[in-house]
């Protein structure tokens, strides 16, 4: 879907950036599903993300869903356990 719709160049040339783009093609998000466990970094990302040894990570899996309940994007957060907050305001239907 990225092909062909400005979502592969560096910068995003939309003034609402990917979202714009997505919206743009009828990608109107109405939901969004997000999937958070805590586990212990792999060897990489206990480098990237500087952690000292113990020191878990919150794996988020973001999903946003249109107007048909299709998912159209999926984006993955690897976080520090020890420097993360997580705050959700969702209303509910």
């Amino acid at each position: 879907m990225a092909r062909g719709i400005s979502l592969l160049q560096d910068e995003v040339p939309h003034q609402f950036g990917i979202h714009g783009i997505l919206e743009d093609q009828g990608h109107v998000m109405t939901r969004l599903r997000e999937e958070v466990s805590t586990r212990m970094p792999r060897p990489e990302e206990t480098r990237l993300l500087r952690l000292r040894p113990g020191v878990p990570v919150l794996d988020v899996w973001h999903t946003s869903l249109d107007r048909d309940g299709q998912p159209y994007e999926l984006t993955r957060f690897v976080m520090r356990g020890d420097m993360t907050g997580l705050l959700y305001d969702v209303p509910v239907e």
